[in-house]
């Protein structure tokens, strides 16, 4: 497996190591231990989500202000720009984001720490993202973030309009957002 740094310490792009022949492949997407001892991720995941997506479909940015999530992401097919927000009021890196390209093809993972909103783009004609949380879905606590909120100014790779849910559509500047403290 290899780590790779972003711009925010937290958040990590994690490489499994994909055994590949003419048959196909195998990598393992998660080993406790591996992830403890390369990455330092020691959280226990609770909950595991999969979700399909047409093209420019783009979700979030979502966080929970309680029970706040871990998430371990990644494209089982197609590929998402996958986006971290960091809401982690007194972090030297609030306010800031990072994006990553996540795809069938690179394998790659996106370690998006609690403390952070996250959200993601469909840039293939579909895909399938497969993400552990490191607590349950709640509702009652979940939040939005506009995904193209000014003081953000995510770069995100669009061609036009995104296809939002009516919760994206109505998410809140992020001047005005909950946040951690």
């Amino acid at each position: 497996m290899n780590i790779l740094p972003t711009e925010i310490p937290d958040v990590l792009i994690i490489e499994p190591k994909v055994f590949q022949d003419e048959r196909g492949f195998f990598l393992e997407s998660f080993n406790e231990k591996a992830f403890s001892e390369k990455a330092g991720i020691s959280d226990q995941f609770v909950q595991d989500n999969h979700s399909r997506s047409v093209q420019n479909v783009l979700r979030g940015l979502h966080y929970q202000i309680e029970q706040s999530q871990g998430k371990l992401v990644r494209a089982i097919a197609g590929s998402i720009f996958d986006v971290a927000v960091d809401i982690r009021k007194n972090s030297p890196t609030f306010g800031q984001w990072v994006s990553c390209l996540l795809s069938a093809e690179n394998k790659r993972m996106l370690w998006v720490p609690a403390g952070f909103a996250h959200g993601f783009l469909v840039v293939s004609e579909n895909a399938e993202v497969l993400y552990k949380t490191t607590d349950y879905y709640a509702p009652q606590h979940e939040r939005c973030i506009l995904w193209n909120d000014p003081d953000l100014a995510i770069d995100w790779p669009l061609p036009g309009e995104p296809i939002l849910s009516p919760k994206d559509q109505n998410g809140k500047p992020f001047s005005s957002a909950d946040v951690y403290p």
